[in-house]
């Protein structure tokens, strides 16, 4: 999406709200549409929970950034709710969650403390819903707690799903960041990516901002991530003024504050390889910022009671929003099967 594409988005804001607000509704007997403050990790934190049934079996979304609250996006998962219950999780520091508890209230971030308050969630949606397990996201970023939360309480879960599947490796990320910078023409970006070098380790925020913004502008021929997945959807919510867009940002800039150090030094592949429930890795068949070839590696190394890789087509970074229905049918065909759809 261009510029001009995203003020025509700004000027239309108003009826592409009241658009997404018709196509949210939900008129079923058994549905369920709520939004609220729940205490977690003792602060209060956002949740929304949207399904025609609640009888179905529950998808826990763990959001990327860090701090990238995926709240934005439910317009274009609305077919999804016919077959699951759909909750986003506006963790410790990003979106509702970061206004109401501010800097101050937010308390010390980490990987650990966003795992831990992510079984909290957990734990609430099973009583709420009365259901015995949930089926878990894990997107980006939320990749990383979401293999943690499935490590640390495998009886919450009937599978993790994984996309956009983060496997930090510094070296390997490197040279496939330059190839993908080097596919389309971008030699300063390459000579930028050199200067900054591959330890990882040792790059200063900027570095990493830099890069990301390299690797934004690289991608090509699938849904960018910003421009026609991110923005889009955040002006066209319904539930989200303007004011908690900017809380949005800011929280992301909060989170990141908190979790470079942890970010830049994750060993996944230390958290064991070994797990107890069924894995899915669902990638975008050209992700660049979250590399497909790294993902695909990882879950070759992966030892589950079963485990199935898939290739989300014509998909970059957030593959779930890019191609939202081809999602939906691998997720009905290979990991609905395994939750009941009645309560337990």
């Amino acid at each position: 999406m261009s510029k001009t594409n995203i003020l025509r988005e700004i000027v239309l804001r108003k009826r592409n709200q009241s658009k997404n607000t018709k196509e949210l509704q939900i008129n079923t007997t058994n549905s369920i549409v709520e939004g609220r403050y729940v205490k977690i990790g003792g602060i209060d934190q956002w949740i929304t929970i949207r399904g025609e049934d609640r009888n179905n079996p529950v998808l826990l979304f763990i959001h990327g950034g860090p701090g990238s609250t995926y709240s934005i996006f439910s317009p274009l998962l609305r077919s999804w709710e016919k077959h699951f219950t759909i909750v986003h999780w506006d963790q410790r520091g990003a979106g509702k969650t970061f206004r109401n508890n501010g800097k101050d209230g937010s308390g010390t971030i980490t990987f650990d403390r966003l795992a831990q308050d992510g079984i909290e969630v957990t734990e609430y949606l099973r009583d709420k819903l009365s259901h015995q397990k949930v089926i878990i996201i894990g997107s980006s970023v939320g990749s990383l707690i979401g293999v943690m939360m499935v490590k640390l309480r495998p009886d919450l879960f009937y599978a993790y799903v994984g996309t956009d599947q983060n496997v930090p490796d510094p070296q390997n990320l490197f040279k496939l960041t330059v190839n993908a910078l080097r596919a389309v023409g971008n030699t300063k970006g390459v000579q930028l990516l050199e200067k900054m070098g591959s330890d990882q380790s040792q790059w200063s925020r900027k570095d990493f901002d830099k890069r990301n913004r390299l690797i934004v502008k690289a991608i090509k021929d699938v849904p960018n991530m910003i421009t026609d997945l991110i923005l889009p959807s955040m002006l066209s919510s319904p539930e989200h003024k303007i004011h908690e867009m900017i809380d949005i940002f800011k929280g992301m800039s909060f989170s990141i504050d908190h979790l470079f150090d942890e970010l830049m030094n994750f060993d996944l592949k230390k958290l064991g390889m070994q797990f107890e429930l069924p894995i899915f890795i669902f990638q975008g068949d050209t992700d660049i910022l979250t590399p497909t070839e790294l993902a695909k590696a990882y879950y070759d190394e992966i030892e589950a009671p079963h485990k199935e890789f898939v290739l989300i087509k014509n998909a970059g970074h957030l593959a779930v929003f890019a191609r939202a229905d081809q999602f939906l049918e691998e997720l009905i065909k290979r990991v609905r099967p395994l939750a009941p759809t009645s309560l337990s």
